[in-house]
Order: C-alpha cells, then sequence, then structure tokens
C-alpha cells in the first residue's frame, strides 16, 4: 500500500530458505501470500482513478474552463454550468469504477481466505491463504488447491508420487506425476520429524517459467539436486493422492502462477483514443475563432468603442489610452469566447456516451439467446467502457482446449479388415444418413462394464465380434493392452480410468464397451477381461511413445506367445508393414480419408508375432542400451525401429475431440466477417492441427500449411523464409494476378475485375512455442508478421502463458489492429489482460481467466453474437451517436460566433444563459441518447446472417477524422443557414403593432426555437430503429421546449426575458421562417441520402431494404443445413494428426512400479452427441435467384431489391 514512499527493493538473483526458520527467512522480506488482482484499494482510489480520469483530455479541458468561469471579469456564465456536469461524470464514472474493482477484491478475497493446514510448532494449523509465507510446511489434502509454489517432500502415495492438474496452468487436464526424494519421504506424515526439518534451500530467483526449476537443497551435511519434477505450483490441484507435505518456495506475487498473469491495465476504446486526438482539434479551432474574435475585438475598440465610452465604459482597471485599453479588453474577450464557445464539446457529450455504454452492457447481460442453460450462466459485461470495440476487433486469440474443445473424446469409427464401421444402419444392414432420433447401442445389456454415457450407432461391429470375427477382436484387444491408462474401482465397485491423454481414455473406453475390458495392471502384467473371460498377459516391454516416433508398442506374453502390439499414425504405421498387408493397406487408406475428411483423429493399429529367439537377443541388446551413459535415446529408438519391422496391419480408429456445439459455425462466421482468428494452445501440434481441421479454421481448400518447428535461431528463420519464398513463387505463378492476402478485396489490373481473396491460394502457419521464442526475437519479429498477415490461418502450439500474451501484443505493435484475446483458464490469463478486449469462457478450468476478463461468456459460439450483433451495434450507436452530437453542437455554437460580428465582438451571448445550460441537458440530450441505446440498422437475425455487415467496423468507417469533419462542416453549414436566415427575416420586421422585432431577446429566442426543433427533427431523421422511447422524446422534446420557455418567461417568474416568448411564437414571421429554414436544414439530406440508399447502395441498405420487404411478406425462410464434403488440395496430410497425444517417459513410470495405486481418483464425464461439420446455405425470397454464382451467399445476395 505505501510502496510509493518505501526503498525499491533490490532484484533477486537467486533465494536462500531455511525450513521453519522465519526469522532468516523475513531479512529477505519475501513477498508473502496475499495476491491482488485489482487497481485500486482505500488509499489510492481517488488520486489514481481521477489520474486515469483526466487521461481523458476532455475532462482536463473541462477543468480548465471551471477556473476561468470562477472569474468573473471574464465569464458572462455561471459556474455551476461546469461545476455540475463535471462532478457528476467524474463520481458516475468512479462509482463505476469502484463498483467494478469492489468485485476484483471480493475474488481475490475469495482465494485470499481458503485455507490450509500449516505446520506451526509441530502441530498442524488451519491458516488462511494470505497468512502463508515462505519457509512455511503446508500439508495437503486429495482434491486441494495448491496455496504457492512448494517443494514436494512427501505423499501418501508408493514411491512418494503425487498426482496433480495443471488445468490453471497450462491447459490441460491430464494428471502430471511429482515424485518426492526419498530422504525427505522417509519423513512420512510425522508432524514432529517435519517440524524439525531444517534443510537449507537455494534456487532460482522468481520467474514464469513453468517447465523449469533449478535448486538445490542441503540437509545433514549433504547435498541433493532440485527440478521441476519435485516442485508443486500454486494454481495446480492434488488428485488421487491422500495427503502430501510441501515447504512453500514462492509464495503470492512471486508464484510462476502471478508471474504469468501480467498486470492489470488501463483499458480505452478506439474512439476515446481518437477523441482525445479530435478534442486537441477542437480545441485548436475554438483558440482560432477566439483569435478572430480577439483581434476583431482590438480593433473594434480601438476605432469605435474608445469613442463610444459614454455609453460603453470600459472598466475601471482599462488603462485609459486607446492602445493599452483595447488591447486589455482584447485579451479578456479571448477568455471570454473561449468561455462562451466551449460548448463545441459538453460535458454532456461523456455523461451521455457513459449511459449509453452502461445500457448496451446491460443488452449484452440480458440476452437470452447468451445464456447457457447447462449451466446456468448467462453472458456479463464486466466493464461497461468497451462496448463499441467489439465492433471494431480485427484479430481473435483463442485458446483451444476448454475454449474451443470440451476436451471430451468419443469414438466414433473403425475400419477393421477392409470395412468401414461406425455410420447407422437400418435393419438390413445398410448404412443410413444420421439423424436426430437415431437410436444407439446400448452396451450395458449383455455387458456389465457397459457404460450408458458410450455413443455408437453401428450395430454390425458388436455383430462381428459376437460372431468371432478374429480381426475386430484384435482391434480392440490391440486398444485393450497397447497403453499408459491407470484403472481404479471405486468404493461403489465401478471402474474407472485415468488416462494421461482423453485420446486413450477414449480408446481404452471403446474397448471396454466392445467387450475388452483392461481391468488391472502391475508392472509386469495386464490384466484383461475378454468377453467375459480374465485374461493375464505379461508386460516385457514398453516401447514408449515421442514426438518423432509418432507410435507406441508394447511386448506381450501370454501362453509362452510373444506378440508385439503397436498403434501410431499412419504414416509410419504404413512404413513397417510387411508386403502382404497390400491390399489392405489399400481399403483402410481409403477409410483413413473418409474419416479425416469429417475432421476425425485417426490411428491405425497392427501387430506381429515374436519368437522367443528373436525376442532373448532383442531383449539382451535393449538391455544394454537402458544403462548405456551415451546416446541412451538414440540407442533405444534404433532398437525400437528394429523390432518394429514387418508388420501385420489389424485396422484404423477414428476418434473425435468434441468441439463445442456450434464452434465450426461461429469461427467460420467470424471469419466472412473479416476477422482474423489464431489459435494459441498449450497443447501438442498435432491436436492443435486436427481441432484446427474440426472447426474449420483449416479447411481442405488450403494451398499449403506451413509448420516453424526448428530448434535455432538461423533454422527459424530459414524456414520461415522458405515459406515466404513459396508464397510469392505462388503470387509470380498466377495468371490472375491475385494478390495472396488475409481476407481482403485486391484488384485484378489484366481485366478489371475484383477479385476476393477467398478465391485465391490460401495458406495457413503451424508454429511450435520452442520456435515461436526465436520468432519473437526482435530481428525475426517483423518477418513473423509478415509471414502470418500472408496465412489465412495461424495455430500456435506448446505456447506458455507469457507467449500467449506476447503474440498478442506483437499483433498489437506491428498491426495496429484492435485484438480479442478469450481463453478458459489462468494460463490465458495474460493474454487476456493484454488484448484490448478480453472474454473469459465459465469452463472446466476454474474462474482465473473470468476475473481478469472483460466480458464473459459460456461456450465459444456466443462469441459470435457478441460480436456480430453487440459489437456491431454498440459500435453503429455510438458512432451515430457521436456523429449527430458534434453536428448539433457546432451549429448550436456557432450561432454565438456569427453573433459576435453584430455585436461588436463583446463576448455578448445569442442565447438566454438558461438555454445554453439547459440546452444539452433537456432540449436535444434525450433523443439522441436513445439514439444510442436502441437504434439498428438491421436487426440481429440479419447481422448474423451477413456477416459482411461488421466490414465497416473494421475499416473504420462509421466514425473517424473524416467523418468527424464533415459533421463539423455540416454543423457550421447549418448554423450559418440558422443565424442568416431568422436574421434577414427579423432585421426589417415589424408586429401586429408596428413594432420592429429585432431586438435581441426576441432574436435569440427566435434562432434558439428553430435550432431545436430542427436538430430534433435531425435525430428523428438519423433514428433508423423506431420504438415507442424514440417518438415519445423526440416529439416530446420538442413540446417541453415550447411549455418551458412559455412558462420560463411569463409573468409569473419575473425574468428578464418576460413575454418574449409570447411575442416570438405570435409572430406570423416566426413561423414562416420555420418553415423555411428546416426546410433548407433537412431537405438536402434527404435527397443525398435518398440518392445513397438507391443508387450507391451499401450491404447495409440492402439488407436492411430486404429486411423490410420480408416484413411486408410477413414469411421468412429457414436456412438449410447440408452435409458438407470437401476435398483436400494441400500437400500436407490432414491424418498426420493422429489420435495419441500423450507426454514419452510414462510407460518408464508404469514398467518401475513408481506409479502403481490403487487410490486413483478421477471423473469421466457423459459425452454429447458428436458436432457436425454443416455447410449453411441461404435461399432468397425468390427461388430462382441466382445465388449460386456468388461465391458467399450469406454474404450478398442477387436478386434487384
Amino acid at each position: 500500500m505505501w510502496t510509493c514512499w518505501t526503498k525499491e527493493k533490490p532484484p533477486e538473483l537467486e533465494r536462500n530458505i531455511h525450513a521453519g526458520d522465519h526469522e532468516y527467512n523475513a531479512q529477505f522480506e519475501y513477498a508473502n501470500n496475499y495476491i491482488s488482482t485489482s487497481k485500486y484499494n482505500v488509499v489510492t482510489f481517488l488520486p489514481k482513478n481521477l489520474i486515469e480520469q483526466f487521461q481523458r483530455l476532455a475532462n482536463a479541458y473541462f477543468l480548465g474552463l471551471l477556473i476561468l468561469q470562477l472569474m468573473p471579469v471574464i465569464s458572462s456564465l455561471t459556474p455551476l454550468t461546469t461545476v455540475i456536469p463535471l462532478v457528476a461524470v467524474l463520481t458516475v464514472t468512479a462509482i463505476k469504477d469502484a463498483v467494478d474493482d469492489i468485485q476484483r477484491h471480493r475474488s481475490d478475497g475469495l482465494v485470499n481466505n481458503r485455507k490450509s493446514d500449516v505446520l506451526r510448532d509441530g502441530k498442524l494449523v488451519s491458516e488462511r491463504w494470505h497468512t502463508v509465507i515462505v519457509g512455511d510446511i503446508i500439508r495437503l489434502k486429495n482434491n486441494d488447491f495448491i496455496a504457492a509454489d512448494l517443494f514436494l517432500l512427501s505423499t501418501s502415495e508408493p514411491n512418494s508420487l503425487c498426482y496433480i492438474e495443471t488445468a490453471e496452468l497450462d491447459g490441460e487436464t491430464n494428471l502430471k506425476v511429482k515424485q518426492a526424494i526419498p530422504e525427505t519421504a522417509s519423513m512420512g506424515n510425522n508432524n514432529e520429524e517435519m517440524s524439525r526439518f531444517d534443510a537449507e534451500i537455494i534456487c532460482e530467483a522468481p520467474n514464469n517459467r513453468l517447465n523449469k526449476f533449478e535448486g538445490k537443497l542441503t540437509w545433514k551435511g549433504k547435498t541433493y539436486p532440485i527440478d521441476n519434477d519435485k516442485i508443486l505450483l500454486r494454481g495446480c490441484v492434488m488428485r488421487n493422492t491422500q495427503w502430501c507435505y510441501g515447504l512453500v518456495i514462492f509464495a503470492g506475487r512471486d508464484t510462476k502462477l502471478m508471474m504469468n498473469s501480467g498486470k492489470t491495465k488501463f483499458k480505452r476504446t478506439h474512439i476515446d483514443r481518437l477523441m482525445n486526438l479530435l478534442i486537441i482539434g477542437i480545441f485548436l479551432f475554438l483558440v482560432s475563432m477566439c483569435l478572430i474574435c480577439t483581434i476583431a475585438c482590438g480593433i473594434w475598440e480601438s476605432y469605435t468603442g474608445y469613442n463610444f465610452q459614454i455609453y460603453l465604459p470600459w472598466e475601471s482597471f482599462v488603462d485609459k489610452s486607446k492602445e493599452k485599453g483595447s488591447t486589455t479588453i482584447a485579451v479578456l474577450v479571448f477568455l471570454s469566447y473561449i468561455i462562451i464557445l466551449n460548448t463545441v464539446v459538453p460535458i454532456s457529450l461523456y455523461v451521455s456516451v457513459e449511459i449509453i455504454r452502461l445500457v448496451n452492457s446491460y443488452w449484452i447481460n440480458w440476452d437470452v439467446k447468451m445464456y447457457y442453460e447447462n449451466k446456468d450462466t448467462p453472458a456479463k459485461a464486466r466493464t461497461t467502457t468497451l462496448n463499441e470495440e467489439l465492433g471494431q476487433i480485427e484479430y481473435i486469440f483463442s485458446d483451444k482446449t476448454g475454449t474451443l474443445t470440451q476436451n471430451i473424446m468419443t469414438f466414433n469409427k473403425a475400419s477393421v479388415g477392409g470395412k468401414s464401421y461406425g455410420n447407422p444402419v437400418d435393419d438390413a444392414g445398410h448404412e443410413i444418413e444420421f439423424i436426430e432420433n437415431v437410436p444407439k447401442i446400448d452396451f450395458t445389456l449383455e455387458n456389465h462394464y457397459g457404460e450408458s454415457s458410450f455413443c455408437f450407432y453401428d450395430t454390425r461391429l458388436l455383430n462381428e465380434i459376437k460372431g468371432g470375427n478374429k480381426d475386430a477382436k484384435r482391434l480392440f484387444k490391440i486398444l485393450a493392452l497397447c497403453h499408459t491408462v491407470m484403472p481404479e474401482r471405486k468404493e461403489n465397485g465401478n471402474l474407472e480410468y485415468q488416462a494421461q491423454s482423453p485420446d486413450e481414455g477414449a480408446l481404452v473406453s471403446a474397448a471396454r464397451n466392445f467387450g475388452f475390458v483392461f481391468k488391472s495392471r502391475t508392472p509386469n502384467t495386464i490384466t484383461i477381461e475378454a468377453n467375459g473371460r480374465e485374461k493375464i498377459y505379461d508386460l516385457l516391454c514398453i516401447l514408449d511413445f515421442n514426438n518423432f516416433r509418432k507410435r507406441m508398442s508394447v511386448i506381450v506374453k501370454r501362453n509362452d506367445k510373444i506378440r508385439l502390439y503397436c498403434k501410431g499414425a499412419d504414416s509410419v504405421i504404413f512404413e513397417r508393414l510387411d508386403s502382404s498387408c497390400e491390399e489392405l493397406k489399400e481399403l483402410t487408406l481409403h477409410h483413413l480419408n473418409e474419416f479425416a475428411q469429417e475432421g476425425l483423429r485417426t490411428l491405425c493399429l497392427a501387430y506381429k508375432d515374436i519368437s522367443k529367439s528373436v525376442y532373448d537377443a532383442w531383449k539382451e541388446k535393449h538391455h544394454l542400451a537402458s544403462i548405456s551413459l551415451e546416446n541412451r535415446d538414440e540407442q533405444l529408438d534404433t532398437l525400437y525401429e528394429e523390432i518394429e519391422q514387418n508388420l501385420q496391419l489389424v485396422g484404423s480408429t477414428a476418434i473425435e475431440d468434441k468441439l463445442q456445439d456450434g464452434v465450426p459455425e461461429a469461427i467460420a462466421n467470424l471469419a466472412l466477417a473479416g476477422i482474423k482468428i489464431w489459435v494459441l494452445t498449450g497443447d501438442k501440434q498435432e491436436t492443435a492441427i486436427n481441432i484446427g481441421y474440426s472447426c474449420q479454421l483449416l479447411t481442405e481448400n488450403l494451398e499449403e500449411v506451413f509448420i516453424i518447428d526448428a530448434e535455432s535461431v538461423e533454422e527459424v528463420q530459414g524456414q520461415m523464409e522458405r515459406a515466404m519464398d513459396e508464397i510469392q513463387k505462388m503470387k509470380n505463378k498466377t495468371n490472375t494476378d491475385v494478390v495472396v492476402c488475409n481476407g481482403d478485396a485486391h484488384f485484378n489490373p489484366t481485366d478489371g475485375v475484383s477479385v476476393n481473396c477467398d478465391e485465391a491460394a490460401d495458406y495457413a502457419l503451424v508454429v511450435n512455442g520452442h520456435s515461436l521464442a526465436y520468432a519473437l526475437n526482435p530481428e525475426l519479429e517483423g518477418l513473423l508478421v509478415k509471414l502470418s498477415s500472408s496465412c489465412k490461418s495461424v495455430i500456435c502450439c506448446r505456447v506458455t502463458p507469457l507467449q500467449k500474451a506476447l503474440v498478442v501484443d506483437l499483433i498489437k505493435k506491428h498491426k495496429k489492429s484492435i485484438t480479442l484475446a478469450i481463453g478458459d483458464g489462468a494460463n490465458d490469463v495474460s493474454m487476456i489482460k493484454t488484448a484490448h478486449i478480453g472474454v473469459g469462457i465459465s469452463g472446466q478450468e476454474g474462474m482465473q481467466a473470468v476475473l481478469a476478463s472483460d466480458y464473459a461468456i459460456a461456450q465459444f459460439k456466443y462469441l459470435e453474437r457478441l460480436l456480430l450483433v453487440h459489437g456491431r451495434w454498440s459500435y453503429f450507436r455510438m458512432c451515430k451517436f457521436l456523429r449527430y452530437f458534434f453536428y448539433k453542437n457546432f451549429a448550436f455554437t456557432l450561432c454565438h460566433f456569427w453573433y459576435a460580428f453584430f455585436c461588436g465582438f463583446s463576448a455578448q451571448t445569442l442565447y438566454d444563459p438558461y438555454f445554453i445550460s439547459l440546452y444539452n441537458v433537456f432540449y436535444t440530450s434525450l433523443p439522441v441518447l436513445v439514439l444510442g441505446i436502441f437504434d439498428q440498422d438491421v436487426d440481429e437475425d440479419h447481422s448474423l446472417r451477413y456477416p459482411k455487415l461488421y466490414m465497416p467496423g473494421l475499416r473504420d468507417e462509421l466514425f473517424n477524422k473524416k467523418k468527424f469533419l464533415l459533421s463539423v462542416g455540416e454543423g457550421i453549414i447549418s448554423s450559418l443557414i440558422l443565424f442568416f436566415i431568422p436574421y434577414w427575416t427579423f432585421i426589417y420586421a415589424a408586429g401586429s403593432s408596428g413594432m420592429g422585432e429585432d431586438d435581441q431577446q426576441s432574436f435569440g429566442t427566435f434562432v434558439a426555437t428553430i435550432l431545436v426543433i430542427s436538430v430534433n427533427l435531425r435525430c428523428a431523421l438519423d433514428t433508423s430503429y423506431w420504438t415507442g422511447f424514440n417518438h415519445f422524446v423526440i416529439w416530446g422534446s420538442i413540446i417541453y421546449y415550447f411549455c418551458f420557455i412559455l412558462a420560463f418567461y411569463s409573468n409569473g417568474i419575473h425574468y428578464t426575458y418576460i413575454g418574449v416568448a409570447f411575442a416570438v411564437f405570435s409572430s406570423p414571421s416566426f413561423w414562416l421562417c420555420l418553415l423555411l429554414t428546416c426546410t433548407i436544414l433537412i431537405v438536402p439530406v434527404v435527397a443525398y441520402r435518398f440518392y445513397k440508399t438507391n443508387i450507391t447502395a451499401s450491404l447495409s441498405d440492402r439488407v436492411r431494404l430486404r429486411q423490410r420487404i420480408k416484413k411486408l411478406k410477413s414469411r421468412s425462410r429457414e436456412s438449410h443445413i447440408h452435409r458438407q464434403s470437401f476435398v483436400r488440395h494441400s500437400t500436407r496430410s490432414l491424418r498426420s494428426g493422429y489420435a495419441f497425444s500423450h507426454q514419452e517417459g510414462f510407460g518408464k513410470l508404469i514398467t518401475s512400479g513408481l506409479n502403481m495405486t490403487q487410490r486413483l481418483e478421477e471423473r469421466i464425464k457423459e459425452p454429447k452427441e458428436p458436432v457436425k461439420l454443416t455447410k449453411i446455405i441461404r435461399y432468397s425470397d425468390d427461388e430462382n435467384t441466382a445465388t449460386t454464382s456468388l461465391k458467399n451467399d450469406r454474404v450478398l445476395f442477387v436478386e434487384k431489391l
């Protein structure tokens, strides 16, 4: 709290900790375990919030005006006209910011007040998290969140293993294994021994590296190395472990989770930043007008005012000489006109902006179509200042696991013996089209291990197994034996699996339902139940998976028969098949292509019989290689390659990483809107690529998918340069001169045809995390941006949370584009905070992302509606509001300037001072406010049906410097008309009594009345969507003005304008002038808009007309959904993303016996129906309309409107 006055702590180079010695550790001033994601506290709120608010130049500008108005010498207006609205704006904004920050404080409080058992004086004491300090020893129980970064001391599991879930850190829900060193593990759960633990730990300083830790432990005269396998990180959850003890290494803000979270940044919209620039321009324009008035005043006072002092005497403090006196008056007049003309940007503008943003936030909160009933979760705008930014998003950066996918795998199809299974069939065994009511097979009828949640529809495969088909049995036997899954028998007798990856879990679960149940394992055996008979296999060897091998194998023995079972990517399996499998290979390859076209993750399975003599010889070489100290991995890979030859192909499987509902359609629609979508994930490359195809981020029409996965700066640079060369070659080769781009339309100079880039060659880019670290170097980041801009889709895999933020910042810096980041876990927080807009998904990985976000939704599909409907509407409304507001205020204010030429530049106001105060508060504020809250050019259905409507926001077309200047110019012209037509009408006018009507009060009332009527009529003309509120406030504001001014200028009030209103309104010349002025102001605007709408109609105009025609016809047609077939053009095989994505080394743990446990606990959730890829075709009202001639019938329609 008092960091501003405390001495800055020197940077920490290494950490020295004495276990349990708080006095020793206190000298280093290590951070405690209190965390804060809020921006303010009680002391800093007022100054910090005011500093943030006065970063908005308009607020600083009004503060300066207020100071000037406090000087009666130069001000003809009361200071209350500025004080009240300025204080109101600052107060409302401060309250809103305070409410937002209070929510953050409450969220922090929930975390800080969690409890853990801490060892104090030999006893376990329940302490709140924020009281935990470095050097404390903590006891954790199963399913506990880890309070701080801990050094693991001992656990309840054999060999001191501890299982943790790291979803909050890296998005992965598969469990990780940690292990304590034997020396500390021997203390077990003996609290007395733990309290006597007095080791010294020297380790690295706090940093954000999640996968690396370096340190050493010194205890009882011996030193032991500490690496990442012995560290439990804050944010993880302990699973399947009864208890464990850990020593606090890093706490609070020093933990790796918090180091990756980034700082809370003050976010402002693009329009806010533009407004700051425009305020400077307006102020310069204001100063220019004031200088003109000042110079003119000096001249007038010198030649006229000096000789006119008998009627208008100069102030006593003004020098009596002509030159000095005129100069003094001119300087004072300059300041006076600064005050009078300041209404070009009234403070009410910012009050209205905040109200509009607040209400538009409530539209998001109240949208029932963004309500997720399954979790009772509505959409929530957690900030009210960024709504219009949602309508200008150019780049979306998305996490994968839990954001695009449900992280639930389902077994969908299989190919066995050259036959494909998986599609539903009728009673005759013929494949039929999948429909919702197709019944799934009930595997629980004859198999008590069957799962009711398992969905499979093809009865033929089950019948093949019942009929004794050897190939079908062998396929599921391989699935039941060749894996690293851990079984667990629950208290209720249910058998559940703990898989390191959901891929393996889905495959073993499929084997279980088809009658091949994996029941248990030891380091040397695997027990399965095949069709009701229990079989025990001796596990001789596990040939473990790694990214290079892309396969895993097991060698098992039963009844003196040794057999190798293998599963892996089709490319590596096919290379190792026996020549006798050629025919089966071709059939299986055909099925694999079919599976891949549906976005399924494929896997091939094979086996090989091995003689005892061959195995014994191979095993001896394997043993020698496994104990080698040099090139051990290379030697083992060579031996694996040797034994995995001449395999017999069995078949293939296809599983689906279930996408969230509506993800492919949402991504397709967002892409059509011109938004570029990047996936930034911590998952493996192949997994990310497969999801890219499933969600239509990657498509079969891509010319090439470039993969950047090199291990050095030079290699990364070379790969990117080769990719750019490939793109350049394609550009040079094409005959159409189409520029390769990212969704924009370019001109073809040879035939004069505008070509859409969707018809040109498209590319995708996949960047691995270790390569991305080099690509983000300053010398390569420009090349990375250039390459990624030339690609239609970008996927970054195996990235750290900090790298996600760096990628977002890279695009912000180089492309100057508005970005949005969306994620659901703590590993996405840094990215969410860095982007212009952060969206959190209330998912499976906790609420960290939601707490750090600006908007929270329950499913990715709602992002489409958030941007294309609410974002576009908010941007459309705000831009229309600002254009109209500047127009009406320049029209209002410039009348003062023209009047200056007729009042001797004396800073006399044209209008009644009360009219000046009420003009933007009562007379014209509500119509434009309702416009900014309710207006919409097209309805929500058409906004989603025609995503190209989003384009104006991307191009910043609706409010920019040009639009601002046009609004200002229109306001200036209107002010000339508003001033001079009444002036010429009144200058020689006479009332019915014969008296002149050209007094200043009557003229000011005349102009003010026409001004109020004309600007409200103009607001009516600008309104695209009429509601009862619009009618009430527009016509009500005009009526209110007449009623108020008649009452206020009546005899009962005794105001200085007594009787003026009645006299003006009773004059026929007033009504004639009113009609003439409004006609001159409104008719040209109507004519211009008629021309624009009918001759050069925009897409919005055409869609709006179509919408009106449809309403008149009172009918609408449903969208027709057809299954889309794909033709793959890429030179890269889609199937290279095989369904096998767990980490290397897990097999070694199994055979060592270290991970054997009977206390595993895991949830297997019920899978839902698979998401089907669809193509949405829209038909116009006219069945004969040639919509097929268009590339994208969702964007344009052909019939003449």
